[in-house]
């Protein structure tokens, strides 16, 4: 695998080789060097030769070079799949999923490149101004700082990189200190599909390094997706430059009677402990309307014990590894408060190194991390409701509001409820966890900035500018 894009001088003394490890089994994976704070103008100036190189493609370029990275992904997609197994502990199924959609992630990239350039405007439909003529170009907005998390490895990045390049800016990514080699072979793959090197600069390193590229000038976006309290610690940091951030999310569903209880359970455990629960839209927590609460929960329980943990290369893996033991300690701990404080677990809370297995919880008090905050892990909390008024009131207790879920056979109480839900996103008769990478996706209420999906990306990450012709 070519290192090219990540070769940076560093200033002295340099930061350690990071380690790499595998999440499952702590086997060293490999190593990448890291940058300092101190690094920071010669990363500079190779992103400011990156945009130069960026702007002068044109966007039948752009579009070729992302095609043709969609379709080399398409042709190595079991060795990336099995990279993020290695590095990221995603079950080998689920690590094809995710390869798979990075495809379509670029595909759509590529054709955001040459089918979004501009509007025309209709000057002439207002008085005073009947000979002109003119319209709107979408430009590049310069160099973009994309800070990823290691839970989708590598379609998170595409989903950075690839409006960003569409657009014609330059990127400056930092990946996540934990999942870096799947950001290098993506990026890796773009130089293989014609990009020039310079337009993408990859750095690892601490929070100090992070910080120090958040406050740089001439930094014109940065797009972060993380924890709520880096991302409060970024906007303080990054001054007068535009933000898009995906923050997390406390997943709420709603479970009415009327639902068929055998679809939503098996798409509720799906949405709970996909990716050991690492998932920003993963269900967290499930309203069940109280006549239906002891079959829902029966069955739910049931079905959850069912799953297997272990090997994530295994295909008979259901749940993998979080993604380090230290993550898996911090989820056996939050579910021990949460039972401390008269909650009951149904299944699971057990763990093993980095596996903890898929747990559901019950009676839990609602200032208990498992119901208030985004446990980011393999754990479910069950809890009935009378009326729909408090079924949608406790959906919206979170600030945490990315996506929520119902299920009913009622389409005007589903389309009711919809309205009231206040977050980004509503799955009817669906996972909480549903999303195409053509879909805006983001959250509501505080901290919500910007939205991911391709289309809306590339307007975030562009400028209009206007043309106008007198005479």
């Amino acid at each position: 695998m070519s290192a090219t894009v990540i070769s940076l001088p560093l200033a002295a003394p340099p930061a350690p080789p990071l380690v790499v490890r595998n999440p499952y089994d702590q086997s060293r994976i490999g190593t990448v060097e890291q940058s300092t704070a101190s690094d920071v103008e010669r990363i500079m100036a190779r992103a400011r030769s990156g945009f130069s190189s960026s702007r002068a493609l044109s966007r039948f370029s752009r579009h070729e070079i992302l095609d043709r990275a969609s379709r080399l992904l398409d042709e190595r997609s079991e060795q990336a799949a099995r990279l993020i197994v290695r590095e990221a502990g995603k079950t080998i199924g689920q690590a094809r999923k995710e390869v798979r959609r990075a495809t379509m992630t670029l595909s759509l990239s590529a054709e955001a490149a040459r089918s979004t350039p501009g509007e025309m405007i209709a000057f002439d439909a207002f008085e005073g101004s009947e000979n002109r003529r003119g319209w709107f170009t979408r430009e590049p907005l310069g160099i973009i700082l994309a800070i990823t998390p290691y839970n989708d490895a590598l379609n998170l990045v595409a989903h950075k990189i690839g409006p960003a390049l569409a657009a014609g800016n330059a990127v400056v990514l930092k990946p996540s200190q934990l999942t870096p080699l799947t950001a290098r072979f993506l990026i890796d793959l773009l130089i293989d599909a014609g990009l020039p090197e310079e337009i993408v600069t990859v750095v690892h390193g601490d929070r100090d390094l992070a910080r120090a590229l958040v406050e740089v000038r001439e930094i014109r976006m940065v797009s972060f997706t993380g924890g709520f309290t880096t991302g409060e610690a970024i906007a303080r940091a990054a001054g007068v430059k535009r933000l898009a951030m995906e923050l997390g999310g406390n997943s709420p569903v709603i479970v009415f009677a009327d639902a068929d209880i055998d679809a939503a359970v098996e798409a509720c455990v799906s949405g709970a402990f996909w990716a050991a629960g690492q998932n920003c839209v993963g269900t967290q927590r499930i309203l069940i309307e109280r006549n239906a609460y002891e079959r829902f929960r029966d069955r739910f329980a049931a079905r959850t014990a069912l799953l297997v943990a272990g090997d994530p290369f295994e295909e008979s893996t259901d749940v993998g590894p979080m993604i380090s033991a230290e993550a898996a300690e911090r989820v056996e701990a939050l579910v021990d408060d949460a039972i401390a404080a008269g909650g009951r677990a149904l299944t699971g809370h057990r763990r093993e190194g980095s596996l903890y297995w898929p747990t559901v919880l019950e009676s839990v008090a609602r200032s208990c991390e498992p119901w208030s905050d985004e446990a980011f892990a393999p754990v479910v909390v069950l809890a009935p409701f009378d009326t729909e008024d408090e079924a949608v009131e406790q959906a919206n207790e979170t600030e945490y509001a990315l996506h929520t879920a119902t299920f009913t056979a009622d389409l005007a109480r589903a389309m009711r409820v919809s309205e009231r839900l206040e977050c980004g996103g509503v799955m009817i008769n669906d996972s909480s966890d549903y999303r195409i990478d053509s879909m805006p996706f983001g959250g509501a209420k505080y901290g919500s900035m910007g939205r991911e999906g391709v289309r809306f990306a590339y307007e975030e990450m562009t400028q209009p500018k206007v043309v106008c012709v007198n005479g």
